[in-house]
């Protein structure tokens, strides 16, 4: 090869190269066709610029769901809220009467004495500080919710980058920092979920699956807008609910009257 000149490396075989050219534009063809039926189909289903009762925002979110999987039913709040501001953070815990549909891993972190009760009320992960070793050596974390009582939030400062990164420190803002963390686990396993806002001032939340009745769905989204109104900040001004819209996961977005 010539000092300073370019070498392409040619396929060993030029014909299976360019077939695999081939087919990947016949695929880039074909996903381009399926997003175009998908769009055609929503626009028959609803109207994008519409805002639509909570019940007919949920039954089309239902039939808009085309994966293969029992979808989660999603529900997202613009907030008016500066994101920016501390008092202004929006966050909370709410129990969902019919829960959420999702089987959820908890992660107790409490005192020798209590790890008996904890595993009793379904903790999938229970300990102190050979807990804590193990997160830290390993930084392993297989549970989505932690719980712990106040006299070990202390402990867990060794491994607070690894659960704060991750959106599992425990906090008594949402309830997981508590004296009794039995109760907190078992309203966790029932459907307890927390919320946050993200940087953006928006709100996500998880209210149930497509194959939930529709009653059940809406007593669920009830129950979330109740709490997230009443976890207004003070300073908050204007309006607090700017725009709500349900959807099923990967599904579109539909708008929801606000009342």
């Amino acid at each position: 090869m010539i000092r300073g000149s370019s070498f392409i490396r040619q396929p060993a075989d030029p014909g299976a190269y360019h077939d695999q050219i081939f087919m990947k534009k016949e695929q880039v063809k074909k996903t381009s066709a399926n997003a175009a039926k998908k769009k055609a189909v929503n626009a028959e289903l609803f109207d994008r610029n519409k805002a639509y009762t909570l019940a007919e925002a949920i039954e089309i979110a239902k039939k808009s769901s085309t994966v293969k999987f029992d979808a989660s039913i999603e529900v997202h709040f613009r907030l008016g809220i500066n994101p920016k501001k501390g008092d202004q953070q929006v966050r909370g815990a709410v129990s969902l009467p019919h829960g959420t549909g999702k089987t959820v891993k908890v992660a107790a972190f409490v005192t020798t004495d209590k790890e008996k009760e904890l595993k009793e009320a379904g903790a999938d992960y229970v300990g102190g500080e050979e807990l804590i070793e193990e997160i830290k050596k390993t930084e392993k974390t297989d549970f989505q919710v932690a719980v712990a009582t106040p006299d070990m939030m202390k402990n867990l400062a060794s491994i607070a980058k690894i659960l704060g990164t991750r959106g599992l420190m425990p906090s008594p803002k949402n309830d997981t920092v508590t004296l009794n963390p039995a109760k907190a686990v078992m309203e966790l396993k029932k459907g307890k979920i927390s919320f946050k806002n993200d940087d953006t001032g928006n709100l996500h939340a998880v209210i149930g699956r497509v194959s939930f009745d529709s009653a059940k769905l809406i007593e669920n989204y009830q129950a979330l807008l109740d709490t997230v109104k009443k976890a207004k900040p003070a300073t908050a001004k204007g309006s607090y609910l700017k725009n709500v819209a349900i959807c099923s996961s990967m599904g579109p977005g539909i708008k929801v009257t606000i009342s």
